[in-house]
């Protein structure tokens, strides 16, 4: 993956849960005029075969598990594409273009796909930890954890212009007096894997809205 540039790198940290969520972004992101955008999922990104999910046991790992990288694309594109103010390059388009090229280094790929669907950033996401919760949501034996990483591409210079990061195992009201702050959206309850990465995203998205496409004065 294209290496972050540490030295013009400022970073954000995020009021809901104890750093549930941490972002990092280039000094001159706003100036980067990024407007359109493309989501690309792992699928999409090279021809090597899906990275298993690095914590399971001998069983087959669950349905959320194993598609845990084709849904963190999912929820990257519905969050960006819930928000005005920029273009979303639909997901039919990035897939076509994917299947068009030939098989190539990470980063090449990455560029050539943001420059065939008129792209000025990609969209890239790593899945760290996906483990789905053991019992329902009113009494889980086993919490959901989620961790992940999404990165934003320039697609003319290649650089890393934002990244943000995702870690949260869910916890109990009683185990973490700062989950109050969660009950108006979660409610009492405890959450699937994919909801939980679902919410971790919509957060992350809704950070970088705030920067590229808000402005100032909103």
């Amino acid at each position: 993956m294209t290496k972050l540039i540490p030295l013009i790198f400022v970073v954000i940290g995020c009021s809901f849960g104890p750093g549930n969520l941490q972002s990092r972004h280039s000094t001159d992101l706003e100036a980067r005029k990024i407007r359109r955008i493309a989501v690309v999922p792992l699928a999409v990104m090279a021809g090597a075969p899906v990275q298993k999910i690095p914590f399971g046991t001998a069983l087959e790992p669950r349905t959320s598990e194993r598609q845990a990288p084709e849904s963190l694309a999912r929820f990257a594109y519905s969050a960006l594409a819930s928000l005005p103010n920029w273009q979303i390059v639909s997901e039919n388009e990035v897939r076509e273009v994917g299947q068009s090229l030939p098989a190539a280094a990470e980063a090449s790929r990455l560029k050539r796909i943001g420059e065939m669907v008129y792209a000025d950033a990609v969209m890239t996401g790593r899945v760290q930890r996906y483990r789905e919760r053991v019992g329902d949501e009113w009494g889980a034996k086993s919490p959901a954890s989620v961790a992940f990483v999404l990165d934003l591409v320039d697609v003319r210079r290649g650089d890393v212009i934002w990244s943000a990061q995702f870690d949260e195992t869910q916890k109990s009201l009683s185990e973490n007096i700062f989950a109050f702050g969660d009950i108006g959206e979660r409610g009492v309850r405890w959450l699937s894997a994919d909801q939980l990465a679902q919410e971790g995203v919509k957060k992350a998205i809704g950070q970088l809205h705030q920067i590229i496409a808000r402005g100032p004065a909103s």
